[in-house]
């Protein structure tokens, strides 16, 4: 009963700001329907994706050392406000017959935004709910909801949106924003964060400072640097799996295969919070990765089977949270409440900014390299034997390059990783 009283508030704060998060997700699944059925065009749809990330990317520096300067709780609301806003923007374009593709694009650009500002805030926010001993079971929680708002939007919002239409979408995403906003304002109070006295505290200052305290602690830079590294990795495995798929069994195969990853992430969420504390959670981090990604991709890569590649997406996204859930406590353990904004949006620049690049590259191997390759070489018995024949045998000799390069870099930085020896007990020491 301690536990739960002591963890009210973030139980408040995740279960309302997770359902706000399932509902904008929603909007924007039925967005990318509507604009794809009226384009027909995969670039097109991509590219709001693209909006939405670009500013996550560029702009979180600056956005973390804003959520450091200023209330946790009233970024968090305004934040929120103004993305609600948008949605209410497209409502009404759309009730009016003018929604075009730009308003998305800059809609969404805005959105993109909001969320880069509020994203380090509410971090924070759940570092300042959560006493220490209960941050790996409060990241799983939020790896959990992560897993379940995956597996339910799509199938939620292409649902309504069949049967309703996106006016429908927009107003369950309005109704869950309204739980969120006055959940937030209503029942969550938190602490205030301690700031030098004196300090003079401009944006730009807070920035470096958010970096500074990267390059003076190794041992979260690196975990960062590694991380992007996988993204990089499993964002172009993103962009191959549908040309894996569709090609040999259909759009049906391909949301089939894509909704085991979210099952799996459920599945390895519920397994973080039960997980004792292990000795070094650094080795748990790399060891995680080096497994994901050296069964997923070669399962893949050598089967036609649709059953063996959700037996290989499960496998692959299982681990996803319990690295995550480590990563987190390692985060909140070493860096200190009032940098943890600055630091959490330098950690979001430079551990997300492969995600574009993986996908764009992970596309254009696929399109411009593998698929021409094996065309070319579609006499060969050996290659044939691997990868199979046709359309789709490009991608997959795409999925066995980024096995190897999944185990190259696990073996490669997991070496460097070694060194460090991580504990709870050392972080509650210093």
């Amino acid at each position: 009963m301690k536990s739960k009283n002591c963890l009210r508030d973030f139980y408040i704060l995740w279960s309302t700001q997770s359902l706000s998060q399932l509902g904008s997700a929603m909007t924007g699944f039925a967005l990318t329907l509507w604009l794809y059925e009226k384009t027909g065009s995969a670039l097109s749809t991509a590219t709001l994706t693209i909006c939405t990330y670009a500013p996550y990317v560029i702009m979180s520096i600056f956005a973390g050392a804003i959520s450091d300067k200023y209330d946790k709780k009233k970024t968090m609301l305004v934040c929120d406000a103004l993305a609600a806003l948008t949605t209410v923007l497209v409502f009404v374009l759309y009730r009016t017959d003018t929604l075009s593709l730009w308003h998305l694009y800059a809609i969404n650009a805005v959105s993109g935004l909001m969320n880069t500002v509020q994203q380090p805030a509410s971090e924070v926010a759940y570092t300042l709910t959560v006493p220490k001993a209960f941050y790996q079971k409060a990241s799983a929680y939020q790896s959990l909801s992560r897993s379940v708002i995956s597996i339910g939007n799509p199938l939620i919002s292409s649902a309504l949106y069949g049967l309703a239409g996106l006016e429908a979408v927009i107003a369950v995403d309005m109704a869950t924003f309204a739980v969120a906003f006055l959940a937030l304002l209503l029942f969550i109070r938190l602490p205030d964060v301690q700031r030098e006295a004196g300090k003079e505290e401009k944006v730009l200052t807070l920035a470096k400072e958010g970096l500074r305290f990267l390059r003076e602690h190794r041992l979260v830079l690196d975990v960062i640097l590694f991380m992007s590294g996988v993204n990089l990795i499993a964002s172009a495995f993103d962009a191959v799996l549908p040309a894996l798929v569709i090609p040999r069994h259909g759009n049906g195969a391909l949301g089939l295969v894509t909704s085991c990853s979210g099952v799996a992430m459920v599945l390895g969420s519920m397994l973080a919070t039960m997980m004792p504390r292990p000795k070094n959670r650094v080795r748990v981090i790399y060891l995680t990765m080096l497994f994901s990604l050296g069964t997923e991709n070669f399962l893949l890569a050598f089967s036609r089977n649709p059953v063996l590649w959700c037996a290989g997406q499960v496998i692959g996204w299982m681990l996803v949270p319990v690295m995550s859930a480590n990563q987190n406590v390692i985060m909140r353990n070493t860096i200190p409440v009032a940098l943890q904004g600055r630091v959490y949006a330098c950690r979001n620049t430079l551990q997300f900014f492969t995600i574009p690049i993986g996908l764009a590259l992970g596309g254009f191997m696929v399109d411009s390299v593998c698929e021409p390759f094996m065309r070319a070489n579609q006499s060969s018995a050996v290659l044939t034997a691997l990868f199979g024949s046709g359309k789709g045998s490009g991608a997959a000799l795409m999925m066995f390059a980024l096995g190897a390069a999944g185990v190259i870099l696990c073996l490669v930085t997991g070496r460097k990783l070694k060194k460090y020896r991580y504990t709870d007990e050392e972080s509650e020491e210093g």
